[in-house]
């Protein structure tokens, strides 16, 4: 068992995403005690955006990688969908910024959602490549997204779906804290609420 945990904070461990995407790899370790943790922290690894001979490779329909000579970001994205692959389970910790995904993580997942290696183009559309596993999203928010309190809009939660979709990963594990903004006690209240929600959640696995 390969869990891959990425971080998408700026603060790292010192966040509440890594406390909530903690909480979940801990569940995971606790049901299958051999698992190995791969760790992307993807402020601290500095991942770049993909560059001009990327871009040259993938727009050319004849492009044929040949493997072992990929340069510059085009390799950097071979050793992120190498990552991905390997992994049974993924858990993905991620602030939203702005209502949308960090930069870093959306520099990952334009290094992962590739055509041609992670997904491929039919006439009916895209396929996805990867064969499915279970992706559990941390999404942690300084403002309220869900429910009847629901004060701003969300684009994160819709576009990682449709993004993950494209490369074949369709079992999406959703939990959110919100309205942390407020305040230490709404913290520490989503975190007592979090903390029985994923306990009932990993009970039934």
């Amino acid at each position: 068992m390969k869990i891959l945990h990425l971080l998408a904070s700026p603060r790292q461990e010192a966040s509440n995403t890594w406390w909530l995407s903690q909480q979940i790899v801990s569940r995971l370790r606790s049901l299958h005690p051999q698992a190995q943790i791969v760790l992307r922290d993807l402020h601290a690894s500095a991942i770049g955006h993909v560059d001009a001979a990327y871009a040259d490779a993938l727009g050319s329909p004849g492009f044929v990688e040949d493997a072992g000579a990929a340069q510059g970001t085009l390799a950097l994205s071979d050793l992120l969908i190498a990552e991905l692959e390997a992994a049974d389970q993924v858990v993905i910790g991620t602030p939203m910024h702005n209502y949308t995904v960090p930069s870093v993580l959306k520099a990952w997942i334009d290094h992962v959602v590739r055509v041609r290696r992670t997904f491929g183009i039919t006439p009916d559309g895209k396929v996805g490549l990867l064969h499915d596993r279970p992706v559990h999203l941390a999404v942690v928010s300084g403002g309220r997204f869900t429910g009847a309190s629901a004060r701003q809009p969300d684009f994160l939660t819709p576009y990682l779906k449709v993004a993950l979709a494209t490369i074949g990963l369709h079992d999406l594990r959703l939990t959110v804290m919100e309205g942390l903004a407020a305040g230490a006690q709404v913290v520490r209240s989503e975190r007592e609420r979090v903390a029985m929600e994923l306990d009932r959640q990993f009970s039934r696995a």
